[in-house]
């Protein structure tokens, strides 16, 4: 008989067993799916913007042009909008409400601190059912953008330290909502995986005097995880993927975070983002996933840390084993699923 494997990850201290002696196909995960269904009373629906705080950031379409605005103070909202991005009803973190509580979200007394921050739920488009998957290739454009302008924001507000941008698909993934739709939370601290992951890459390059990520490219571009390259970016199933089918999509170009992509790098970002999104869904039937993206907005990162687009389905359940002790049991070899995702990428 022989052995399952345990590999760890790139930069954290995180291991996974891919457990060959169990393993899966990926056509072994397919189940049946019901067709999401219009609510009227969809919060995130055209004609039911009120139903959530002002837009902080809208993208209207007006004469064929589009501008970015936000919702007015007092009267009707617009409506005739493509993008639109508001405070969360329920915030994990709040803004300062006084000069005070913003140089207290700056002490950390021990274990204790306040969650001052900003919390908004980005509505990506007024057509309900459309996601990254099945997106007209303007409108992603214009959601990575719209990404892009509130990272810009967030990350210049002195009691920020980290702006995750993440999305949950499909309830069995954490959506609350079936609408498209993401997420994004600035806090006052780096979440411990970031923070590890960070600290990882700037050892690295102090050691090496290259980036870590710039390297892995080198490495996984030529390798059997690799499921497409294109002129600017790479995706691929990492070493030691926590879930069957996860992959990742790496920028060629060394950034800490995405506030510099071109006009280029984002139309091709967002044509490999639909392409792997499109073969997941067809080869897995549309399952339910969490995409995030890791990055830096402290400067000391800029050379060691490079950003990327982690894509996590929600095709096994972390029970007892994984929740206690953080090594986590995947089914399917990442190599499996990268030469099953090869199959059907197109862009």
């Amino acid at each position: 008989m022989a052995y399952n494997k345990l590999r760890k990850d790139y930069l954290l201290n995180r291991w996974v067993v891919i457990a060959t002696e169990r393993s899966r196909r990926p056509t072994d995960f397919v189940k049946p799916q019901n067709e999401i269904a219009k609510n009227d009373s969809c919060p995130m629906c055209i004609g039911n913007e009120c139903a959530t705080p002002p837009a902080s950031m809208l993208y209207l379409k007006e004469n064929d042009k589009i501008r970015c605005s936000a919702d007015p103070a007092e009267g009707e909202r617009p409506k005739n909008w493509l993008i639109r991005s508001f405070p969360n009803l329920y915030p994990a973190f709040i803004p300062p409400k006084t000069l005070q509580d913003e140089i207290d979200a700056n002490v950390l007394e021990g274990n204790c601190g306040f969650a001052i921050g900003e919390h908004e739920v980005l509505a990506e488009s007024p057509n309900h059912n459309e996601d990254p998957a099945n997106a007209e290739l303007p409108q992603l454009e214009l959601l990575i953008k719209a990404y892009i302008d509130r990272l810009s924001v967030f990350s210049t507000k002195p009691y920020v330290k980290y702006v995750q941008i993440f999305r949950n698909y499909k309830p069995d993934a954490g959506a609350s909502l079936s609408h498209a739709h993401s997420q994004i939370i600035a806090t006052p601290i780096i979440p411990p995986t970031v923070a590890n992951e960070q600290a990882a890459s700037k050892a690295y390059f102090k050691a090496n005097k290259t980036c870590f990520f710039c390297d892995l490219y080198h490495k996984e571009a030529s390798g059997p995880r690799a499921i497409l390259e294109n002129e600017h970016f790479l995706v691929f199933t990492p070493y030691a993927s926590i879930t069957p089918l996860e992959f990742w999509i790496l920028p060629k170009h060394h950034a800490s975070n995405m506030l510099n992509l071109s006009e280029t790098e984002l139309r091709v970002f967002a044509k490999t983002l639909k392409a792997s999104l499109k073969a997941l869904r067809t080869l897995v039937n549309d399952p339910p996933y969490n995409y995030w993206f890791h990055l830096a907005i402290d400067k000391d990162t800029q050379n060691s840390y490079h950003w990327h687009l982690e894509v996590c389905p929600k095709l096994s359940i972390w029970a007892g084993f994984e929740l206690s002790t953080g090594v986590y049991i995947n089914t399917v070899p990442p190599e499996v699923a990268a030469a099953e995702l090869k199959k059907i990428i197109s862009v």
